[in-house]
């Protein structure tokens, strides 16, 4: 699949590449089940396993690179990943800065509060403090009703915080907080405020490599590899569009 290109590494098909023969992808390492740090140092988790579907697709080694949430998009569109597959929710404001592929899940933003909560709804969350993670679209939900939006670097801190006292409410995808509660977590699911799709997120001077990734999705769609990757982790699919 590659090809000298000058100095450049690139695939059969032109597209640029970090490294020779290797899909360079970026995740946080911090979004349990979607990817989180193993004993060893390494990233696990439905993104993960996403991206190393794609990387065998392309004919390319995958290389998986932990990365702050806040700042992976940046990464991209230096040059600094070849990708990223790390749940980003598609927005009109990422959507200037980086191309996104067709969505491998759809998702939602929910509402997480301790079980002696009295909030059902965002309007119950008037000038309340929500806690969401730095860089993600769930800030948007909340100053919808609130100045006060402390953020973590990570979804799950931000919930165990939660579950410990602080905050009165924390907003992330809805998969995020019933993994949660499922380990353990004390807090109760309210509001769902929406669906929202994710997708691989590539650089804009990188138009044949989205191309590229868009084609192994659909190849993983229509073989069953994303419904097989989804049950693992979820023992639902969470790849197929919730419209159709």
């Amino acid at each position: 699949m590659l090809t000298a290109c000058g100095s450049k590494a690139t695939t059969e098909g032109g597209a640029d590449l970090v490294k020779a023969d290797t899909f360079t992808f970026s995740a946080s390492g911090e979004f349990k089940p979607f990817s989180y740090t193993n004993s060893e140092g390494k990233m696990e988790g439905f993104d993960i396993d996403v991206a190393e579907a794609v990387a065998k697709e392309l004919g390319l080694k995958p290389d998986q690179k932990k990365f702050k949430f806040a700042g992976i998009v940046e990464g991209v569109k230096s040059g600094r990943f070849d990708a990223a597959v790390a749940s980003h929710t598609i927005t009109e404001d990422r959507a200037k800065e980086v191309d996104f592929s067709t969505p491998y899940y759809y998702s939602g933003p929910q509402i997480f509060v301790r079980p002696d909560s009295d909030v059902e709804t965002l309007d119950d969350l008037k000038g309340k403090e929500i806690a969401v993670s730095k860089g993600s679209s769930y800030a948007k939900e909340a100053e919808a009703v609130t100045d006060n939006i402390p953020q973590y670097d990570s979804d799950v801190v931000a919930l165990e915080a939660l579950s410990k006292g602080k905050h009165d409410a924390v907003i992330t995808d809805f998969v995020t907080g019933k993994e949660a509660i499922s380990s353990g977590v004390k807090l109760d699911a309210k509001e769902l405020l929406g669906r929202s799709e994710q997708a691989i997120a590539v650089s804009k001077d990188n138009p044949k490599l989205l191309k590229e990734i868009n084609a192994a999705l659909e190849k993983l769609r229509d073989d069953g590899t994303l419904k097989k990757i989804s049950e693992k982790y979820f023992d639902s699919d969470i790849t197929t569009d919730p419209s159709e």
